[in-house]
């Protein structure tokens, strides 16, 4: 019987430290298809930007569930998409102006950032360089946003999750920020869309994640897969955990379920 897998993309499809997907998950999903599953890439990038558009071919996922639920698609069909409110998104900007946290989105090939400096510093200590020109992030109130991304410290994520109670903040797995999320939009949530369109149930679904924007996800998936470079909170709720990204995890845990 088919089943929906579903992969996360940083650090648990995409290696970080290669800047590749491993060849033996790209092996992975080779033989998922052969084999009927459904594969679903689901993350919270926007895969439309200039950053996420190269590995759309590489992964080549039936359907995905983009900015953590915030946009489902099948093949070319958008699904389902949410956006923000824009009295919300305002309030939210002039608090980043207040506290000088790094805020914003990129939205294909622009990007924008309020306190662009912060972008800046937390991209050289991870990559050693920022290729970014920022635009006037004000000029998002004219536009449909989706999500935004915080860049900054947990203690400051912190205080805007109490400053904003409608707001849930994911930190990234590296620690230097994360993805803002409004209450009820979840990678899970976006996983159910699918399953109603393709006729199955949340019992039908791996998923595999690394990090806390997938916890949702692995806890409502018929089997939740932590990679074995997972936050240690994400391998507690997990099903299942596999060996590292780059210790051949997504092959491993398939073979492990004999869905290769």
């Amino acid at each position: 019987m088919k089943k929906l897998i579903a992969f996360d993309f940083d650090k648990t499809l995409y290696d970080h430290q290669t800047l590749s997907i491993p060849e033996s998950a790209e092996r992975a999903l080779r033989a998922l298809r052969e084999r009927g599953h459904i594969i679903v890439l689901a993350t919270g990038r926007d895969m439309s930007t200039h950053y996420s558009r190269p590995y759309l071919d590489l992964v080549n996922a039936a359907a995905r569930v983009e900015q953590n639920g915030a946009k489902v698609v099948v093949g070319d069909k958008v699904l389902f998409e949410h956006y923000i409110d824009r009295g919300l998104l305002k309030r939210m900007m002039d608090y980043a102006e207040r506290t000088g946290i790094g805020f914003g989105v990129t939205i294909e090939n622009e990007d924008y950032y309020l306190n662009p400096e912060r972008i800046r510093e937390a991209e050289m200590k991870r990559w050693g360089q920022c290729g970014r020109q920022f635009k006037d992030a004000r000029a998002l109130l004219a536009r449909d946003i989706r999500t935004v991304n915080f860049i900054g410290t947990e203690e400051e994520a912190k205080a805007m999750e109490q400053a904003f109670p409608e707001l849930q903040l994911r930190m990234f797995s590296v620690n230097y920020g994360a993805d803002i999320i409004e209450k009820g939009i979840s990678k899970a949530e976006g996983l159910k869309k699918l399953c109603a369109y393709y006729g199955l149930e949340m019992s039908d679904v791996y998923a595999f994640g690394d990090s806390y924007n997938d916890s949702e996800m692995l806890e409502e998936a018929g089997v939740g897969i932590a990679m074995g470079n997972a936050k240690e909170e994400l391998k507690e709720i997990a099903d299942y955990i596999t060996s590292p990204i780059d210790q051949d995890g997504i092959w491993n845990a398939c073979r492990h379920f004999q869905l290769v």
